[in-house]
């Protein structure tokens, strides 16, 4: 390969942002400037000259502009091999020019299925003739430039300028690749919706996406590569919140604070404050409050120790009060809804802690898939969007709980699912006062969150564990009693768990022994 001069240029964008200023300076550098529709419209009000594609092609665009590039004039130019003798032969049998570059965003399909209009807007909003024209031009990169992002079009020119109004090989190639990858999310984007639509959660072939929004320092340790690339949904959350302060969020940080938020949108901000401390993609404490300080404070107070570095997800704005106390601390990331200009003042002593502010809160119950890689292939499911209710849960024990404790019980219900399982959580008075993760027993579990809250009282000074009197919650039915025996020793007093078991009559029979009050809820939350 090698540099070629641009002296003609096909535009036709549907985003037409920085078309002017770009196509002024096209022209100023002699490129000849080739257009359809709209494109060419908003250029020749901008006192561009501009030649229409129709008179390069001799047809007229046709059927709603549905037919408009699709042509050999076009793809011959964009196609034909500049050092082939039979492809030069070709072009002047039939009156082919050369295309030197390809400027063309699609038709806004995901933007138009994000804004819930009906299938026939979305089957119109699905571009044929810019995909078709995109990867011809990148095929034949070795002699045409094609341009598919807006953010290219400053690159585009500065390499005219060191080049002398050629483009570079390697510049070329990027774009082509460039092209192909919107191409390819553009497909996907198509084919997903359609499965969606026909409501086929299996469809023989799966395509991915996504957009790079960031490059990473490093993976989960240092000596591995990552990026962070963001899939268009516009969901709440770490993709698409803004970073008022900090440095530059890791891999880990991104994880956690996902996690993080995730957990603390289960309680609608209409009820109350709420607070999540995430650690390693597991709460460390939760609870909710009359004020954002509060929830801080007993969120906090669950596990002082492995809240140091931690996580911090509000679901209401950041007040002053509580910036000041997080601050107290050292804390990696905090992310709500919004943050106060005294919040945010407070935080910006903190050089090293980052600030997240989203729009709201991601909603708990909409659908969506959840995928991961294992060797040789992808795990795809539905995003885990299960809830129960007090009329959802069946009372399996002679003694049935109180209505304070339902709220506990569904409190920790709502947590457990957030946490690696095996699952175990503590929750007393809205707030956890335990939590067991990630254990390869159910019994590890328990034992591990009674060790923690004993742990706790100790350092502040309490009389006893706050786990007396507490509710459990169990992510997964308990496959034998002794689980259960250990929460009753810790001093729960009534449990929330699936049910299910072949012992779940054992199960019962030991918590009426221990005078617990235990439901089932017909449902887990396995989060491995």
């Amino acid at each position: 390969m090698t540099h070629i001069p641009l002296r003609r240029a096909l535009i036709s964008v549907s985003d037409k942002t920085g078309l002017i200023e770009f196509a002024r300076g096209l022209a100023a550098r002699g490129v000849e400037l080739l257009s359809t529709g709209g494109s060419a419209r908003a250029m020749r009000e901008a006192g561009l000259e501009v030649r229409d594609v129709a008179d390069l092609t001799g047809f007229p665009e046709m059927m709603d502009g549905r037919v408009k590039t699709l042509h050999p004039k076009v793809h011959g130019g964009l196609l034909a091999l500049r050092d082939n003798a039979d492809h030069r032969a070709a072009m002047q049998a039939h009156g082919i020019e050369e295309i030197d570059l390809l400027v063309v965003n699609l038709y806004p399909f995901e933007d138009t299925v994000a804004g819930g209009a009906d299938v026939d807007t979305c089957i119109e909003n699905i571009d044929i003739g810019g995909p078709a024209m995109i990867r011809a031009a990148a095929k034949n990169h070795a002699f045409v430039t094609v341009v598919v992002d807006v953010q290219d079009y400053d690159k585009l020119l500065g390499d005219l300028d060191q080049h002398d109004g050629a483009t570079c090989p390697g510049f070329r190639r990027k774009l082509a690749q460039r092209a192909y990858a919107r191409t390819a999310a553009y497909d996907a984007a198509v084919s997903t919706w359609m499965a969606g639509i026909m409501d086929d959660p299996a469809p023989r072939r799966r395509a991915f996406a996504g957009t790079l929004a960031q490059t990473l320092r490093y993976g989960e340790n240092p000596h591995q590569a990552a990026s962070f690339y963001t899939d268009g949904s516009g969901r709440p959350g770490v993709a698409t919140a803004r970073q008022l302060q900090g440095k530059a969020l890791s891999f880990n940080n991104i994880n956690d604070t996902d996690a993080a938020f995730e957990l603390v949108a289960e309680f609608d901000p209409a009820n109350g404050p709420a607070c999540a401390i995430i650690k390693h993609a597991n709460p460390c404490g939760v609870a909710t409050g009359k004020t954002l300080l509060e929830a801080y404070r007993s969120a906090f107070d669950c596990d002082r120790t492995s809240a140091f570095g931690g996580i911090v997800a509000l679901n209401q704005p950041l007040d002053e009060e509580t910036a000041q106390e997080i601050a107290g601390i050292f804390t990696e990331v905090v992310i709500a809804p919004g943050a106060s200009d005294g919040a945010m003042s407070i935080f910006a002593k903190k050089m090293n802690l980052r600030l997240l502010t989203t729009d709201g809160l991601p909603d708990p119950r909409a659908g969506g898939l959840t995928y991961r890689q294992v060797a040789g292939g992808m795990l795809v499911q539905d995003k885990d969007v299960g809830f129960v209710g007090p009329d959802d849960l069946k009372v399996v024990t002679r003694l049935a709980p109180t209505e304070d404790q339902m709220r506990d019980l569904l409190f920790a219900w709502k947590v457990a699912k957030h946490v690696k399982s095996n699952a175990i959580v503590y929750v007393k008075d809205g707030a956890t006062v335990g939590v067991g993760a990630g254990q390869m027993s159910r019994l590890d579990s328990a034992l591990i969150a009674a060790k923690k809250a004993r742990r706790m009282a100790e350092a502040m000074g309490l009389p006893a564990p706050l786990t007396q009197g507490s509710a459990v919650a169990s992510d997964a039915f308990f496959p034998f009693a002794d689980g259960l025996l250990e929460a009753a020793a810790a001093g729960a007093s009534c449990v929330i768990q699936p049910g299910g078991s072949m012992r779940d009559d054992e199960v019962i029979a030991a918590a009426d022994e221990a005078e617990l009050a235990m439901v089932f809820t017909g449902m887990r939350h396995f989060r491995h």
